[in-house]
């Protein structure tokens, strides 16, 4: 994954030589963040608690920059390893989740302790160690199923789920601690990220992932409902810029919620069939099954709020980043 080198040029001015924490830094997106604050010179801090991720990634890059890598073990619900991983931080990057919608309905106690109870946890270690601003990794599942398209930052929330609603809560923590406090916030509203490193393996894995790597391996591929729904498919560097300027603008931010998608939507059939021929399947097998709790039929962002704010632009296309995807997936299947 690579930014432009007009938009690394103008980051490292910023982030170079600057400390920063990223709760859930082991992650997904956690993890790709972490690589581009690594490549522009930034010394960070990651705190994860390894339940939906492994350590391999940081590790790796602790041992290429012991001095500006540093990993903690923890929950951002325990205060004493928070404190220490956001401690000295000017900048934190608030990523760590209960992920996935199917699991909140399921356990939705854990879901609401770590997504909100955390947030808040969050904001008063930053406060309490003076970080000038906490960037927050919201979702567009607070839209719900509202039928107005594309989604719009003002139109009311209305959270079909757990998830939906726990991350929510975490949007309104943040405006209240920049009214309260003067906590400079803000919260990124994510579209459907995917991209590799992506876990294909969960029972929740996004649709990106698993479809990968059911076609890789030969197998059928499983889609809930008639495939009709529709999904702003938004590659995972497009979030890791969003996440970077977020931190970086020099506007005073005060808890706005901003969409970070590609203002772009594709069906799941249509998503399955692109990805098929990529991996040269011509007709892919597909299984329907029932939809799922929680699950919204379209949805596809107005990104103007974001690029008005922080000069936000999508910077790589679907078909991009479904080959670089695609790619990842072949090889590390290979070297399983």
């Amino acid at each position: 994954m690579k930014l432009p080198a007009d938009a690394v040029n103008r980051l490292r001015t910023f982030y170079e030589g600057r400390s920063v924490c990223v709760t859930g830094g082991a992650g997904f997106i956690g993890g790709h963040l972490l690589d581009a604050l690594v490549s522009l010179g930034a010394s960070v801090a990651v705190i994860d608690d390894l339940s939906n991720s492994t350590v391999e990634h940081v590790a790796e890059l602790m041992d290429l920059e012991p001095e500006r890598v540093r990993f903690v073990h923890g929950s951002i619900l325990d205060p004493v390893a928070l404190s220490s991983a956001v401690a000295s931080s000017g900048t934190v990057f608030h990523l760590a989740a209960q992920g996935s919608v199917p699991r909140s309905v399921e356990d939705p106690d854990r879901t609401w302790a770590v997504n909100a109870t955390g947030t808040l946890r969050v904001l008063e270690t930053a406060r309490a160690a003076r970080a000038e601003r906490v960037i927050f990794a919201a979702s567009s599942s607070a839209y719900g199923d509202q039928p107005t398209l594309p989604k719009v930052e003002t139109q009311p929330a209305q959270p079909l789920s757990p998830y939906a609603a726990s991350k929510l809560a975490g949007e309104e923590l943040l405006f209240t601690w920049a009214q309260c406090y003067g906590l400079s916030t803000v919260s990124l509203r994510f579209f459907n990220i995917f991209g590799p490193r992506q876990s294909p393996d969960s029972a929740y894995a996004a649709v990106v992932a698993a479809f990968g790597k059911r076609l890789i391996n030969g197998e059928a591929l499983a889609i809930f409902g008639d495939g009709e729904q529709t999904r702003d498919m938004t590659f995972v560097s497009n979030a890791v810029l969003a996440l970077l300027l977020g931190g970086a603008s020099g506007k005073p931010l005060k808890g706005e919620v901003l969409n970070i998608g590609t203002g772009r939507r594709v069906t799941v059939l249509d998503l399955a069939h692109a990805m098929a021929r990529a991996c040269g399947v011509t007709n892919p097998v597909i299984k329907h099954a029932p939809v799922r709790a929680g699950d919204v039929k379209h949805s596809i962002a107005d990104i103007s709020r974001a690029r008005d704010l922080i000069g936000y632009n999508p910077v790589a296309t679907l078909e991009e980043g479904l080959g670089e995807t695609l790619e990842w997936f072949r090889k590390s299947l290979v070297k399983a």
